[in-house]
């Protein structure tokens, strides 16, 4: 058993040491340059935003915020001599097939093309890409593909004052388990599973940045209400009672489907939309993440 402990470690060790090579490698410069943008940077990820603020969105009244449902995003990971990318593009139905077209052209991989929400005006549609290979290319291909629609591709302007959060964030943040963000008017969660997930062979770690923490996202819709949407990381023992759980405390469940194509263990990813008061809302979050490898042990 020993043994087995020091193998383990040394082959961790190893690991880590080949990823820290690995960025080293990249030239994280000219990456921002092929994707007109700066990324923010968690651990050995890069990820590069790509808000819709374009669009006018509406769901059931509310004006959707891009932090809300509309954000866009492409990480990278050094990976075996280059890079992993991994993302989610924000798309009206009209740029769908031409930016798959472009990406295809580029070397991507398509990894799911799907709804997150209900009854949106106009729809969205999500695509989810993967790749691997040179960084620079791959954010290339992807600027290029970007292009075929009309997302914004300047580097977007920070605002002078981020806008206030609304809402009780001490008690959600306490209920929910977890310290939220502010971010562009909505305050987000991303809660990490217990266990260790992978996509062809390579960590994804951290897991918020790489999109497979939960996702929960709060936005304030006035006295003391607010809306929610995210989606839940599930294993396929816990998609039902997670469900069961969102719908017995007044959450809809708008949809359930995959992100990637070889990940370990597989997992399903459940989007979730309500709009009442922000406190309920939490404790009924709280209850569908105890349900789940992020829940109380």
């Amino acid at each position: 058993m020993r043994a087995f402990k020091i193998t383990t470690a040394a082959c961790a060790l190893a690991a880590l040491a080949a990823s820290t090579a690995w960025a080293q490698e990249v030239d994280w410069k000219k990456v921002d340059e092929a994707f007109g943008r700066g990324g923010a940077v968690a651990g050995d990820v890069h990820r590069y935003g790509f808000p819709r603020t374009d669009l006018q969105v509406t769901l059931d009244g509310v004006t959707i915020k891009p932090a809300f449902a509309l954000g866009g995003w492409i990480a990278l990971k050094p990976a075996h001599g280059g890079a992993m990318a991994m993302g989610d593009l924000v798309l009206l139905e009209s740029e769908v097939n031409p930016v798959m077209a472009k990406l295809i052209e580029g070397g991507l991989d398509i990894t799911a093309v799907h709804n997150h929400l209900l009854r949106a005006s106009p729809a969205t549609f999500y695509m989810h890409v993967g790749g691997h290979g040179d960084p620079v290319k791959l954010a290339t291909a992807i600027h290029d593909a970007l292009a075929a629609s009309k997302t914004p591709l300047a580097p977007p302007t920070p605002p002078a004052a981020p806008p206030a959060i609304d809402l009780n964030t001490a008690q959600i943040d306490e209920i929910i388990g977890a310290k939220g963000n502010p971010v562009g008017g909505v305050y987000q969660f991303a809660v990490p599973r217990r266990e260790a997930i992978s996509e062809g062979g390579a960590a994804l770690a951290p897991p918020g940045p790489l999109g497979v923490a939960h996702a929960i996202n709060f936005q304030p819709t006035g006295n003391a209400k607010a809306a929610i949407t995210g989606d839940f990381v599930l294993t396929e023992k816990e998609v039902n009672p997670v469900l069961r759980t969102l719908r017995q405390n007044g959450i809809e469940v708008t949809a359930l489907h995959s992100h990637m194509l070889d990940e370990q263990p597989r997992l399903f990813f459940m989007h979730f939309w309500a709009n009442d008061d922000a406190v309920k809302l939490a404790r009924g979050l709280r209850a569908a993440i105890d349900k789940t490898g992020a829940g109380k042990s």
